[in-house]
């Protein structure tokens, strides 16, 4: 399809408008993307003109819509009885498909057909990476993010999602591949679009991690791991999106599994035993159960059994999956609280929280049904270093009373 006249294209994104509408400065804009600039960014000037607007007015722009829909119409006829750009889309043609992509403006539009004509097609992606493709995506990356932060407006930004989207569309499943996304020009954009980008491009930069990941290689090095963190703990707090919220889950496992010390400090220095805490009422699972190995990991570090044993519903959150969600949450549930309760002196509120919540009653009843020898013996450890302090409650029931000078 030949290029939209630029008329058609919103100043912001630069890609063709679907709902033009016009701002009180009669600049026309994507609905979606006006929308964005005022609600999310939060800004009150004219993209544009950069004037300051007194009315959020959107007034739909018919006339343009219309016209837009008639040279679509003429635009698919036309195309129609032609070569499709995918068909004509083979390895003699890709540099020249690759360097048009750096210098033309309209790089969304570009990028979009470019994705199009490789999705599913095997032989096509290899070709792509064979001829420097990702080097030409890190590239145009950088060059939006650095325009971007600049001072720009987020059209750059737009552009960097949608390269974003390019890659993440490649399986990366050779080292050739993965030490290319690993460089510097790919990697911090990717890190920038999951801490910035639209929830879809986030989605696209959570895979191309997921799929470094799988290749067992730390793509940490050299990222601000912080802000990082800082950002995924945001999408977990929002929960607007279960697939973002897992997708997020994935990159924290990630992140801590190659930390250890000061960045495990520093995430928890952030809130993430508090928003992992609170996932655990409403979580299925799968969530259940990555958040309870989030936890374990961050309550190996003084910090993270100090921020846990603060919260006032970690223990009974905690406990609460306990012979409820999974085998796997029983054992990492266990872990957890052994490591709060036993592995350094307890507060005396886990203790109390332990056994107001209904912990230590489940702690015996996984004697009688857990096979995980490790997890009977933390268990069974913990009814016995603490089984005192528990007895002198008159809410003790008499029969685990009774058990409990059985374990010792």
């Amino acid at each position: 399809m030949e290029e939209p006249p630029q008329l058609f294209l919103c100043p912001i994104s630069m890609e063709l408008m679907e709902d033009p509408v016009t701002v009180s400065t009669g600049v026309t804009y994507d609905r979606r993307s006006i929308e964005r600039w005022f609600f999310k960014y939060g800004k009150t000037t004219c993209p544009a003109t950069m004037q300051r607007l007194s009315s959020f007015d959107l007034t739909p722009n018919h006339t343009l819509k219309s016209v837009i829909s008639s040279w679509l119409d003429r635009a698919s006829s036309s195309s129609s009885s032609s070569t499709p750009l995918c068909k004509e889309l083979g390895r003699e043609r890709l540099p020249s498909v690759l360097a048009g992509i750096e210098g033309t403006p309209f790089k969304v539009t570009a990028l979009k057909n470019l994705k199009s004509c490789m999705e599913g097609d095997v032989a096509a992606q290899e070709d792509f990476v064979a001829c420097g493709g990702i080097q030409v995506l890190g590239r145009v990356m950088t060059q939006a993010l650095a325009e971007s932060s600049a001072g720009g407006d987020f059209s750059e930004f737009r552009t960097c999602e949608e390269a974003g989207s390019v890659l993440a569309a490649l399986p990366l499943s050779d080292d050739t591949s993965v030490e290319l996304v690993l460089k510097p020009d790919c990697m911090r954009p990717v890190v920038a679009l999951v801490q910035r980008g639209s929830a879809e491009a986030r989605l696209h930069a959570m895979s191309i991690v997921a799929k470094i990941s799988r290749a067992d290689r730390d793509w940490t090095a050299g990222v601000d791991v912080d802000d990082l963190v800082k950002s995924l703990l945001e999408v977990l707090s929002d929960g607007t999106s279960p697939k973002l919220s897992s997708r997020a889950l994935d990159v924290l496992l990630d992140v801590t599994a190659h930390s250890r010390g000061t960045r495990r400090a520093k995430a928890v220095e952030v809130g993430a035993v508090c928003v992992l805490v609170e996932l655990l009422p409403d979580a299925d699972r799968r969530v259940a159960e990555r958040a309870l190995l989030l936890l374990k990991r961050l309550c190996k570090c003084p910090e993270g059994r100090l921020a846990f044993a603060e919260h006032a519903l970690a223990v009974s959150a905690v406990a609460r999956t306990v012979l409820r969600v999974s085998g796997l949450a029983s054992r990492l549930a266990v872990s957890v609280l052994w490591l709060v309760a036993c592995a350094v002196a307890p507060a005396e509120r886990v203790l109390d929280d332990m056994l107001m919540s209904g912990g230590v009653a489940k702690l015996l009843a996984l004697l009688q049904v857990e096979s995980s020898a490790s997890t009977k013996e933390k268990a069974a450890r913990l009814l016995r270093v603490h089984g005192v302090f528990w007895r002198q409650y008159p809410c003790f029931p008499t029969d685990l009373r009774d058990y409990l000078k059985f374990l010792n």
